[in-house]
């Protein structure tokens, strides 16, 4: 079966919070928080589309986001426009019960009149598996069983389930959300697989994940046959695909680079030793936090947009952000979450980068 083909058009713009701090202490990680919302608060004035949290714990310098539950509800307090996103929940039971996340998500989805969008995953670090004593052999299904029984929860006045991981006797879950039938769903993928199984279980694919526009274009083809297909089957299909790059965008150029390259080598040292090293490190990271050479950084800027480049980040002045946000929107990505609060970026940089992508990128796109 062949899906229809990416059609370019009108990319939506997100934000992500990592809440990522380099070297934390207790004073800065109270800064961070605050620095969060009102990055968000100014995204909703900007008109961006959506502010995304992630769910980690105890990934000392890549995430303290550990209550995105709280974050959100806080920045929906804040704001009036922009959706709000559990970018993602991790929901085997051992991290949160099914019956929690539907609890949850549907009192958010009242109290921000129905902006909640609703992500979902499991994480694949030894920190968070081993601090949670969850069963790696069994994971992936605890995962996919849960995240059958959420949406069903929303849907049906009393709520029974007889499985292999819950067995849950008739209840009502309550509060029901808002958004009928529910919130949209999205599911965490790192792996071209991943997007796959997003497709055939109907929900948006949340691409965590770089690499080529060929590579990318084809993860989004084969993300959209499954969705098609599932879609055919008579299943409720969000049919979306949304990559997140760093981005740092300011009007002068190397200056943008600078702090980009830099914040954008953090994360991925960051995100390299917690998800693919193998180890379970606790505390400070043995990773670069340094400024990139004048060299290192000349080779960079020059390799922007090259031909065959990855599609891993957005750094530059507006028309370097043009050119790159061109290449996403036509191999069919529908939103980019832009990762702007990074480890090693300060707050005034990061407020400077939204308030000029939104009035030098995004009008071109909308």
């Amino acid at each position: 079966m062949a899906a229809p083909p990416p059609s370019p058009g009108i990319v939506k713009f997100s934000i992500l919070l990592e809440a990522q701090i380099s070297e934390p202490t207790p004073e800065g990680e109270r800064r961070l928080f605050r620095d969060c919302i009102e990055q968000v608060t100014l995204a909703d004035e900007l008109g961006y589309h959506a502010v995304w949290a992630t769910e980690h714990h105890g990934l000392f310098e890549f995430s303290h986001s550990s209550a995105p539950e709280c974050l959100l509800s806080f920045a929906a307090a804040r704001t009036r426009r922009i959706r709000i996103g559990h970018g993602v929940t991790l929901t085997p039971g051992r991290y949160n019960h099914p019956i929690r996340v539907a609890e949850r998500i549907a009192t958010l989805d009242i109290l921000s009149e129905g902006r909640v969008n609703w992500g979902s995953g499991k994480s694949s670090t030894r920190v968070e598996r081993e601090a949670f004593e969850i069963d790696s052999d069994t994971v992936h299904d605890q995962w996919l069983e849960a995240l059958e029984m959420i949406p069903r929860m929303w849907r049906s006045d009393v709520f029974e389930w007889k499985g292999r991981f819950y067995r849950i006797p008739p209840t009502s879950i309550v509060p029901k959300p808002v958004q009928k039938p529910h919130p949209p769903l999205f599911v965490a993928c790192s792996q071209p697989q991943t997007a796959v199984l997003a497709g055939s279980l109907g929900a948006g694919s949340l691409n965590f994940s770089a690499g080529t526009d060929a590579e990318i274009a084809e993860r989004i083809r084969a993300y959209r046959v499954s969705a098609t297909a599932a879609a055919q089957e008579g299943r409720r299909v969000n049919n979306h695909f949304a990559c997140t790059p760093t981005v740092v965008v300011l009007p002068d150029d190397r200056r943008a680079c600078e702090y980009g390259f830099r914040g954008g080598r953090f994360f991925a040292e960051c995100l390299g030793t917690y998800f693919f090293g193998g180890q379970r490190p606790v505390g400070p990271l043995d990773v670069t936090r340094d400024r990139l050479s004048p060299r290192a950084l000349d080779e960079a800027m020059a390799a922007r947009n090259r031909e065959g480049s990855q599609l891993v980040s957005i750094n530059g002045d507006p028309a370097a952000a043009r050119e790159t946000v061109s290449r996403y929107r036509a191999i069919g990505v529908d939103e980019l979450i832009l990762v702007m609060q990074l480890g090693t970026v300060p707050q005034e940089v990061v407020l400077e980068s939204l308030r000029t992508f939104a009035e030098h990128v995004m009008p071109h796109f909308g």
